[in-house]
């Protein structure tokens, strides 16, 4: 009998996955899942008899696994990419019968089957030497027999071979296939031939049958099959069913099918899903999705939760509970489950107390209370923007322990940017929460169910790929964790890291004490908040000048000269003029100077750092009794200068035998062990020298002396380094030169050598750099620019046009390669299908750059090991945009390029130099830049990015050290810098409030004339100095001014209660026109300004045109008119009796 696959019986060539192919069709009939297997082995065996046969693809190793094989390389590239892209339903359905206690349909094992056939059809179509079309027929698949029962048993061992690695089906240690693929090596001469042949004389184009793969198939049910959803249009149990039949539906029949439901354990349905073509707005299927619910739920009794998505984009609204949300993908059962059982168990969080062992401060109290009333509220996102040392992890494990005990949360995140910092979070949260179980996923030795998981940004992003449940699912699901903690929220919340916070749907709390406000990376902004209003600020000076719980510090500024301006050969003293000479000469030259910037990156200066620890030595804080320095952190600028501190400090206090100090790199095996033992009061270290690793997040109360030994112009990392010193103490002795001897740590000492502090005078928001891209993202974003530039007229010629599509095969093939399996990937595949395709570059829109720049730009990776390379061609490539676009830049990098060429020249005995030489010498020529051409400028990038090497860098360097007497230029003290921050302004949230409260009944008395109870007044007076500002910010902007006046001053007095107060003169028919005309304008001025401050303003204008108040009213009615008026303002002050 004939079957599909039986054509590769008589190819010898074929013979690696032949037998592979013929199995997985012989066993359909009897096992769908053991022919799934089947098939993703003869995939594994086809791709790697491509890779052994076409020269065009890097030789990669045979261990590699299928997905690395299927993304590197450029094999994307060989094929349709719709065909490429469908290859991964065969992995899937491999990997889902490996893994998964789940059955496989028929149907599945059949598409797995039959999108193999189009694979080896592509193959016999490209390499095989009798090609002729072929078509997959179902009716050809054979009946279940006595063979396949072999086969199958045979699969079943497979089955158990691969449990622990999915990724490779194939054994490595198969003789047979050793030997196949050597005899591969002989035929591909010829296979590589045959191909240029076949391609040029061969019809071939790949049209799958799109019934199958509409938006449903293609990306929706993939979805639920790979949630561990099982389709069954009879169980009505733990499945998914499609066009599912409901009643009640608004029109002529009354029926109408739903495209999804789901149902669960207990025979009910627990949500239904609205599915609109991928073309459409997902968000078209809200209403239809709604009316389906409506249906379902008058015919079981409960209310399914809604999906409504077009494969890209997924909605999911439990209208019970919430407003619709954007989700990253439909719910696993148990996710929806836990959705539904919490509309009943959950309770008010504000009915539930908090635990003052955790949190007794009253601003932690409120930092707590302010988030649950926004959470309730249905605000999902919060930020806590409080002082260093003020407690934020304490406060996000008393709002953990509340959300919890109210039944509104069961998993929790918590994610911080350094692993010390995961570790130090949890240690502080089993302190807070003994009762709950943690799990630092950077360790992998805790268990990863724990309610509470605690991990690092990468870690995190790596775990939702790779981590899997019992079953074959992702543990972590998009609905895993209900709340996420994000420590140091001004960090890594950007770029990469964001599809982290895409992928779960939780409530989040961002925790930071110095939020970022610059354009591309605001931490307002990802919160979803207007800038400089958080959701709770507590700052620095509050903290320290008013609560008294921080510390002040006091700043010691001392500029030496070579450190601030460097060292000038001329102004050397003859002795250090002869070290100079012997440290710094070459080949008798000298140099007259050396910058600032030199010293303590390779040239270090002895009796520079000599000064700075002697200083700290003599006049840093000390503790047990005098008799040794305080726990110290000096900053250091890189490992080598923090290395030299180290040394130089041994030399000078040899007593200490080299562990009283030490440093603190990333690099160091032992570096967070220092770190551990530099947090304990009384062991050693007590001086650490840091590289970045204790500038933010460590938290060590004893630290009492901080010494900045580099420059730093960031604003938000400056003043977290001074927060590792703001801590309390108690308990702790202390001597200084300010108080003496003294218990309970005081103050923190600051020691800047570098000019910080008088930075940040003149500039107080200091430099931030730009979000950093890779240079894989830099690169594909310079391309895409060039390609839209090279669409203009003028480069219609033809070696435009081809450098254009040259740039388009690259950035295509770019795409291809992406991982589509990975959350990152996924969570972009509307654009990544979108521009797959060669068509989508025909003529980029300035939307469609925009797309490619956001949406695919983060998500390429460059496959270069040669970084210098890629660095090189970012030049070039930004050199060229610069070019064409006329930017001052391009002044600049013709300059850098023409520095790089005569670099290069010398370096001629280099062989591969010497055979580039003459292109290298062109660059410094007239006639190469008199040439204008933007093609000489893409040459050059082609024949020098492999030279780029060959250059000499700073990271090569020997480091000089010298000593050379370093003068102090300047010394001073205690001359603190102004706040740091500035929320939002008081005077602006005081406003805001009484907007926001309009309808309260204390706002609404003053604004209709009714007088204060002694409540209203002391709910005024908590409003004003406790929940919106303290005492202090209320007299700086409102001086005396009584709180009921403020209010009518915003809020105005309605027009019915002016006109009431004033009610009887207008009714007075004595009074004439003008009179009562007076009269409107006195109730005028009331409504605008919500009282008159005095009455002596009767006699200003606009009331003293055209007659005087004095001339227009009697006596008598002069006072009435005054006490009315005097009233109104009285019952904004005065209460009721």
């Amino acid at each position: 009998m004939e079957t599909n696959f039986s054509f590769l019986e008589s190819k010898k060539e074929y013979e690696l996955f032949a037998g592979a192919c013929i199995d997985a069709e012989c066993i359909l009939e009897s096992s769908p899942v053991m022919s799934a297997v089947a098939s993703r082995k003869a995939l594994e065996l086809g791709v790697k008899w491509v890779y052994s046969i076409d020269s065009a693809l890097k030789p990669i190793g045979y261990r590699e696994g299928l997905q690395s094989l299927l993304h590197n390389n450029g094999f994307p590239s060989l094929m349709d990419y719709t065909l490429w892209k469908r290859l991964q339903y065969i992995v899937r359905n491999g990997n889902q019968s490996v893994h998964t206690s789940k059955g496989l349909s028929k149907d599945d094992a059949i598409l797995s089957l039959n999108i193999l056939f189009d694979f080896v059809e592509w193959i016999d179509y490209c390499y095989g030497r009798d090609y002729e079309e072929r078509e997959f027929a179902e009716n050809k698949i054979p009946n279940k027999t006595k063979v396949a029962e072999n086969i199958e048993e045979r699969y079943k061992q497979v089955l158990k071979d691969v449990q622990k690695n999915t990724d490779k089906i194939v054994d490595e240690k198969d003789k047979e296939i050793a030997r196949l693929l050597k005899a591969n090596e002989e035929l591909q001469q010829e296979m590589q031939k045959k191909k240029s042949q076949n391609l040029k004389t061969r019809e071939y184009s790949y049209n799958p049958d799109m019934s199958e793969w509409t938006t449903r198939k293609r990306y929706i049910d993939a979805d639920l099959k790979a949630n561990g959803y099982v389709f069954d249009q009879a169980a009505k149990r733990n499945c998914v069913e499609e066009e599912y039949p409901v009643t009640g539906m608004p029109n002529a029949t009354g029926t109408g099918y739903a495209d999804y439901v789901i149902w669960g354990d207990t025979g009910k349905i627990i949500a239904v899903i609205e599915a609109k073509r991928a073309s459409e707005s997902a968000d078209k299927g809200r209403n239809q999705g709604k009316l389906y619910a409506d249906c379902i739920q008058n015919m079981q009794g409960s209310r399914p939760v809604i999906f409504y998505t077009n494969g890209f984009e997924t909605y999911l609204w439990d209208d019970v509970t919430s407003a619709p949300r954007v989700v990253s993908g439909i719910f696993p059962q148990k996710d929806i489950d836990a959705m539904i059982s919490r509309r009943t168990i959950v309770k008010p969080v504000s009915t539930i107390p908090i635990n003052e062992d955790i949190t007794n401060r009253l601003y932690q109290l409120r930092a707590v209370t302010k988030c649950c009333e926004n959470y309730e509220k249905g605000i999902r996102k919060c930020l806590l923007v409080m002082a260093t040392g003020t407690g934020k992890t304490r406060t996000a494990s008393s709002l953990t322990d509340v959300l919890s005990r109210g039944k509104q949360i069961t998993n929790i995140l918590f994610l911080a940017d350094r692993t010390a910092l995961v570790k130090q979070a949890k240690d502080d949260f089993k302190n807070y929460l003994p009762d709950m179980s943690l799990c630092n996923l950077c360790t992998n030795k805790d268990d990863r169910n724990a309610r509470i998981v605690f991990s690092t940004y990468p870690t995190m992003l790596n775990a939702i790929d790779d981590i899997k449940s019992k079953d074959g699912t992702r543990l972590f699901t998009p609905a895993h964790f209900d709340l996420i903690i994000i420590d140091e929220s001004h960090r890594s919340i950007f770029k990469k890291y964001r599809v982290i916070f895409e992928y779960f749907d939780a409530i989040m709390v961002g925790l930071t004490a110095t939020p970022k406000t610059e354009v591309d990376r605001n931490t307002y902004d990802f919160f979803e908040m207007e800038h400089g209003v958080p959701t709770y600020a507590y700052d620095y000076e509050t903290a320290v000048y008013q609560d008294h719980v921080l510390v002040p510090y006091y700043n010691y500024e001392v500029h030496t000269k070579f450190l601030e301006e460097g060292i000038v050969y001329d102004d050397l003293s003859e002795k250090d003029k002869e070290r100079f000479e012997e440290d710094f000469g070459e080949d008798g030259f000298v140099p007259e100077y050396i910058s600032s910037a030199a010293m303590n990156k390779f040239i270090f200066n002895e009796l520079t750092v000599d000064t700075v620890l002697q200083d700290l030595m003599e006049r840093g804080i000390h503790v047990a009794g005098g008799d040794r320095i305080g726990k110290t952190i000096i900053f250091a600028q890189n490992k080598r200068h923090a290395e030299f501190i180290i040394e130089r400090f041994n030399k000078l206090y040899p007593k200490y035998k080299g562990t009283f100090a030490q440093r603190v790199v990333h690099d160091d095996a032992y570096a967070q062990t220092v770190i551990d033992d530099f947090k304990i009061a009384d062991k050693l270290p007590f001086i650490t020298v840091s590289v970045d690793m204790m500038d933010t997040g460590i938290d060590v109360p004893e630290c009492v002396n901080l010494v900045f030994f580099k420059k730093v112009h960031s604003k938000t990392k400056f003043w977290q380094m001074i927060g590792r010193g703001t801590r309390l103490c108690k308990g702790l002795t202390c001597i200084d030169r300010i108080d003496g001897e003294y218990t309970d740590k005081r103050r923190f000492l600051i020691f800047d050598y570098c000019g910080n502090f008088e930075y940040f005078r003149a500039h107080k928001e200091g430099f931030e750099s730009r979000e950093t891209k890779t240079l894989s993202e830099n690169i594909f974003g310079k391309q895409v620019r060039l390609i839209s530039l090279l669409q203009e007229n003028d480069y219609a010629e033809e070696d435009y046009r081809n450098w254009r599509k040259v740039l388009i095969d690259t950035c295509l093939q770019q795409i291809k390669a992406l991982n589509t399996e990975l959350t990152a990937v996924k969570l972009k595949l509307r654009y990544v299908d979108k521009y797959k395709k060669e068509s989508a570059f025909a003529l980029l829109s300035e939307g469609d750059k925009g797309e490619l720049l956001q949406h695919i730009a983060p998500l390429i990776q460059v496959d270069d090991t040669d970084e210098l390379a890629k660095r090189f061609d970012n030049f070039m490539y930004g050199m060229m945009l610069a070019w064409a676009e006329h930017t001052p830049v391009f002044k600049y990098a013709k300059k850098q390029l023409c520095s790089i060429a005569s670099a290069l020249e010398q370096k001629v005995s280099i062989p591969q130099i010497k055979e580039k030489l003459d292109v290298i010498q062109s660059i410094n020529s007239d006639d190469f830049w008199n040439a204008n051409d933007i093609l000489l400028f893409e040459k050059i990038r082609e024949e020098l990015r492999e030279l780029i090497k060959f250059l000499d860098s700073d990271a090569g360097k020997e480091p000089i050290i010298t000593r050379l007497t370093d003068p102090i230029i300047l010394q001073q003290d205690g001359e603190q810098l102004d706040s740091a921050y500035d929320f939002e302004d008081y005077r602006k949230k005081v406003n805001r409030y009484i907007d926001e409260h309009s309808n309260s009944l204390v706002i609404h008395k003053l604004t209709h004339n009714i007088r204060l109870t002694n409540d209203d007044y002391q709910e005024l007076e908590r409003i004003f100095t406790s929940e919106l500002g303290s005492k202090n910010d209320y007299e700086r902007e409102f001086g005396d001014t009584p709180f009921g006046l403020l209010v009518r001053k915003i809020a105005k007095l309605d027009h019915e209660a002016a006109m009431q107060a004033f009610s009887k003169f207008i009714n007075d028919e004595s009074l004439n026109q003008r009179q009562i005309a007076f009269v409107h304008k006195i109730i005028n001025h009331m409504e605008q300004n919500g009282y008159m401050d005095n009455v002596s303003d009767l006699q200003k204008p606009p009331f003293d045109k055209p007659i005087s108040f004095i001339r227009l009213f009697d006596a008598k009615t002069r006072t009435a008119l005054m006490q009315a008026i005097n009233a109104v303002r009285d019952n904004a002050v005065n209460t009721a009796i």
